[in-house]
Parts: C-alpha cells; structure tokens; sequence
C-alpha cells in the first residue's frame, strides 16, 4: 500500500484532504459556458466548502470568474487581504458589525431591510457603499418580504440620492433549484420579475439582477439574468445528487479525503465495535482504524454505513464513529498500520464519492466537504501542471 505524504517533507501525514485546483478551474469554465451572457461568481463561502477559500478564489479568478462571493465579512476581508482586487459580494451581516471595513475595501454589500440601508450609509467614508437589494422571493430567508419591498427601495433611493450608496445589484436566492421541475423555481422567479419593476418605478435600474445558484445555473437558464452564482458545483459536486452525477454535467469533484491506518488487528467473530457495540463481527474479521472522527467533520450518522476504498475493495465503516477515530471492517485483506485509506474523491478509481458519504449519513454532499475540520490538511495539487 501506498502511504501519504505531507507537502513541505517527506514525513507521512496521518490524513489530508488533496485539493486538485485543476478541477476547479475546469468546472469554473463549465459553469461559464452554461452561464451564456452572464457573468459569474464563484461562491467561496465556509472556506471554499471545506476547500480552502483563497486558493479556490485565485483559480477561479485564473478560470475567468467576474466576482468573488463570501457570505460573512471576515471572509471578504480576507479576500482583499490576500491580493484578490476584483469584484467581491458578501451578503450576510448583523448590526453594527464593521461595514465601514468592507465598504472601504471596495466590497459589494447586500441589504434586505431598511436598517441595513442606514447603517451602510452610516459606514461610508470615500466612497459610497455598494448595494445589491434582496427580495424574499419565497425562501421565507433573508431579504425583503414583497409588502416590505416598497420600503426598502425607498430607503435606498434616499441614500443613493445623498451619495452615500450605489445600488448595484437586485437579487434573490432559490429554494429549489435541485429540483428544477419544482413549480417553486416559477413563482420566485415571477416575484423576481415583478420585484425588479417595482425598482425600476421608483428609478432604480440595477446594473446586476441575479437570482441563479448552482442548481439553476445548470438546469434554469431562465434564472441567469446578468450574474449566477454557483457554489458546490464549483468544487464538482452535483446539487442534485445521484438523480444526475456530476460526470453527466461536465463537473470534476475537487477533493479527495484520504487517512493512514493507525492500527489493525485481526478479531473473532462476535467482537463488538466502538461505544454501545452497534456493530459485531459476523465472523473472523480484520479492523482497520482511521484516525479520522466526527471531531474532523465526518458525520456521525454515516456509523455502520459510510464506504472506503481500501487495496483496490470497497469497503464499510462498523460501529459507531468516535470523535478522533473510526473502525473499517477490511474483512480478509491484507493489511497493516500506515496504509492509506481513501475515504471519499471523484469515483473516478472506485473510491466511494461525497454522495456516498451523504446517503450514509442522511445529509448532502455540500455538507460532506463543507464540515471537514482545521485537524486535517489541505493539500493543493493541479492535475494539469
């Protein structure tokens, strides 16, 4: 078996998940080629779902991505810090966190109530604030309900006339895009619609209206408007799951989560396995140990379920998932500590795949990727340099 290496030496690492940036570049320009007209953001949010959000941004920028989106403000903070000079939107802040900050820098804001409105005015110095205004199209999330639309547009066109905002942007976010048939994706895209006429009554003619996350970027053209925003299809997992994989959209799975063995013994048949013995042996039976837990992200619903590719066989994680660790039933292989275990990657090898994981766990991809934790690694590799 082969053993993982860490990347500044040669000393073998106990798990890493191996980013290819080359995957990512790849479904960036996918994800443009479907997006037609529109320009595109790149959503790197929650550290690039578990990538690693700066090296994802400067290959998706390499790729051709017009902006940049990051859901806090430390996140879109860090963007700037780390070089990134082009267009970034983040969308989610609470009062009085520090806009001021993010306006300076150049950051496009999102607003979805009046009061965002006034303390974005509030935290302009130079230059005016960069606003895209939300509408609550039917996700019962953020932004402006309809019959509080009114209101929000004319707070913004108070501030847009005293200089202190630009409004740039009119948007929203779709609640079942993963299901594109879902008579949902009509109605919020009619509220849209009727939404952006109302702002253009009171004078207001937005330069970017975008509504399209991933699903819709893929399956929605109606959805594209002038921006898109697609998120995990960008790390090449598909938001609909196993009804169409990822290899029937053109997208490539980004990473690959693997471990070494920390221990294997060989135990009888009737051991049980890990806290409350859920798992015992049906015969003479070989364990494998990864010393990978819930403590590193991997959920702890995926016990007795979740698959891993071990010397070339699929095979099944037994007893409940502990904290730092968990148990491989290798059956009758031949195995021993320090041998490497992939987890999860592309499929493209016979490892099992992030939706594998997910329908152990009940849960979806985005979450697989998404929750692995600061304990392990990321690795960046490029497959095509």
């Amino acid at each position: 078996m082969s053993t993982l290496q860490s990347l500044s030496d040669d000393r073998p690492v106990r798990a890493e998940a191996v980013v290819d940036l080359a995957a990512i570049r790849h479904n960036v320009a996918t994800l443009r080629a479907r997006a037609d007209r529109a320009q595109l953001m790149t959503v790197v949010k929650a550290d690039g779902y578990g990538h690693g959000m700066i090296p994802v941004a400067r290959a998706a920028r390499e790729a051709g991505a017009d902006w940049i989106g990051a859901a806090v403000l430390e996140e879109a903070l860090a963007l700037r810090e780390a070089g990134d000079t082009g267009p970034i939107f983040c969308w989610l802040t609470t009062p009085g966190e520090p806009l001021s900050d993010a306006i300076a820098a150049g950051i496009d804001l999102s607003a979805g109530a009046p009061w965002e409105i006034d303390e974005l005015a509030a935290g302009v110095t130079d230059r005016p604030a960069r606003v895209h205004l939300k509408i609550d199209t039917g996700m019962s999330r953020g932004g402006a309900v309809p019959e509080e639309w009114p209101a929000l547009i004319r707070a913004a066109v108070r501030e847009q006339q005293s200089g202190r905002i630009e409004v740039r942007g009119i948007w929203s976010h779709l609640s079942s895009s993963d299901e594109p048939k879902s008579p949902a994706n009509e109605a919020q895209l009619a509220t849209f619609q009727e939404a952006i006429e109302v702002a253009e009554s009171f004078g207001i003619d937005a330069e970017f209206k975008h509504l399209a996350n991933s699903g819709a970027t893929l399956a929605l053209p109606e959805t594209h408007f002038d921006l898109v925003r697609p998120g995990v299809a960008t790390y090449g997992l598909s938001p609909f799951g196993h009804a169409l994989p990822s290899a029937e959209l053109g997208l490539r799975p980004a990473m690959t989560l693997k471990a070494r063995l920390a221990m294997v013994k060989r135990v009888p048949a009737g051991a049980g396995v890990s806290y409350g013995l859920t798992w015992t042996a049906p015969r003479p039976s070989t364990l494998g140990l990864i010393p990978l837990g819930y403590g590193d992200g991997l959920p702890r619903h995926a016990s007795n379920a979740a698959p891993v590719l071990f010397g070339g066989h699929r095979r099944t994680v037994v007893g409940r998932i502990c904290m730092d660790q968990c148990m491989v039933n290798l059956e009758d292989d031949e195995a021993a500590a320090g041998d490497e275990v992939v987890l999860f990657g592309p499929g493209t090898n016979g490892e099992p795949t992030a939706d594998d994981w997910a329908d152990a766990a009940g849960t979806i991809n985005y979450e697989i990727v998404t929750r692995l934790g600061a304990r392990i690694p990321r690795r960046y590799m490029d497959s095509e340099r």
